[in-house]
């Protein structure tokens, strides 16, 4: 048996007026996800547990199978380890965005033009987040390039449950009641502008009429990571897809194999194909289990493209999930899938929340007409299935007994009574 989980980030919504009152999952063609609806399972599932914010941090922890209230140590550590940085018990590691801030005046005045600087380019960024290292670090502060607008800053000894805001968050609106109450935080980030705003990088993008990248925004603090192996909790090898480093960082802590794909980016404009072939040549080699994380979706629903959205659904079940399932097939291989989205991302909203998610779970081996059409919020919300820890769905995907808290770790130990005896 192979196992999929088929993860399109932020791809549930609400109903768009633009769609003359449907969600870009019921406008979406999607005839292969559709199929599997017809003979599978579907329900709501809740992703983000009660007091944790709505990121893709903590709900890809959940859809991976891992329960946040025991894992979760913050989203920067497990960006960081994507990028190898090798830290220390005592490091507290910070995202470290490029963004766009406009207006005039002084700095806590200006507004969040762009909270990815126009997905300004790897290339450019290096420059950038290089110009920044040299103005701010010391020996207890250092910076390190990541992709496009997302990079990371690594304190030694520096504090954590700083409840600092994302970025994304407040698109559009004054910073002024969202600067960080840190005045270490505060400060490199008001000094920055100062570095960024005239850089050679930036005064070329203006010239090109791109956004410039003229501010730092440092959130998501957090310790080094306490995720334990994927293979010890659950008995199979895990591989994952992704563009994006923070699930890269969750593989990577959980033991699993990252495989990389030449063209994804994170965006529209990723390679779909790719991921799909580089999913089916790792089940047919030997791994039990392909996670396919798709950061498109969210990224159009936090822009507000309504038309995006819709297309990055359809693409990822035209060059995803029909090729890879036809694929599996071919090869004779019994499997199991599990499509859903991590959180929803409304366009109306341009951010993360916490409501449930639908979830469509289906056996090769157990075809049993649902007497549902199609894969949607509404469809999932009308059979009444309700699962309240997203983590527990991995064990539905394996087959496995559902368990309260199926993590292993050093972090679970003192938060949640459990064993590894009874979880294996």
């Amino acid at each position: 048996m192979k196992y999929i989980v088929m993860l399109g980030d932020g791809m549930a919504d609400y109903p768009v007026e633009a769609l003359g009152g449907r969600t870009p999952l019921e406008t979406a063609k999607k005839p292969n996800i559709d199929r599997l609806a017809r003979y599978g399972e579907l329900g709501m599932v809740k992703t983000v547990p009660n007091g944790m914010k709505p990121g893709s941090d903590v709900a890809n922890l959940a859809a991976m199978g891992y329960d946040p209230e025991c894992c979760y140590t913050g989203r920067s550590p497990l960006e960081a380890v994507s990028i190898g940085i090798d830290m220390a018990e005592s490091d507290v590691a910070f995202r470290c965005n490029l963004v766009t801030l406009s207006g005039e005046g002084d700095y806590q005045d200006k507004v969040m033009a762009d909270y990815s600087a126009g997905e300004i380019t790897t290339a450019e960024a290096s420059e950038l987040i290089q110009a920044i290292a040299q103005a701010f670090s010391t020996e207890e502060i250092a910076f390190y390039p990541g992709i496009s607008y997302r990079h990371c800053m690594i304190w030694h000894g520096g504090p954590v449950g700083l409840d600092l805001t994302p970025p994304h968050d407040i698109s559009d609106k004054t910073i002024t009641e969202y600067l960080p109450g840190n005045r270490t935080i505060l400060d490199l980030m008001r000094r920055s502008f100062e570095v960024l705003d005239k850089h050679p990088v930036n005064e070329a993008r203006r010239a090109k009429g791109l956004n410039p990248a003229n501010s730092i925004w440092l959130w998501g603090e957090g310790t080094r990571p306490g995720v334990t192996s994927f293979e010890k909790m659950y008995g199979v090898k895990g591989s994952v897809i992704s563009a994006v480093d923070l699930i890269k960082g969750i593989g990577i802590c959980a033991g699993m194999k990252v495989i990389e794909v030449e063209g994804a980016t994170g965006n529209l404009d990723t390679n779909f194909k790719g991921k799909g072939q580089a999913a089916l040549k790792t089940l047919l080699e030997g791994q039990d289990l392909v996670y396919i994380h798709v950061e498109a979706p969210d990224e159009c629903g936090h822009h507000g493209d309504t038309e995006g959205k819709v297309q990055a659904i359809e693409r990822i079940d035209e060059e995803i999930v029909g090729p890879l399932l036809e694929g599996l097939e071919t090869a004779g291989e019994e499997y199991s899938i599990l499509v859903m989205p991590d959180h929803p991302t409304p366009l109306s909203l341009k951010t993360h929340i916490a409501d449930p998610i639908p979830y469509l779970l289906y056996r090769s081996t157990d075809r049993q007409a649902s007497g549902i059409n199609s894969y949607t919020e509404a469809a999932a919300a009308g059979t009444g299935r309700y699962e309240e820890h997203g983590h527990s769905l991995m064990r539905r995907l394996l087959g496995m007994p559902v368990r309260e808290c199926p993590n292993v770790s050093e972090a679970c130990a003192g938060k949640k009574e459990t064993s590894e005896a009874d979880f294996l």
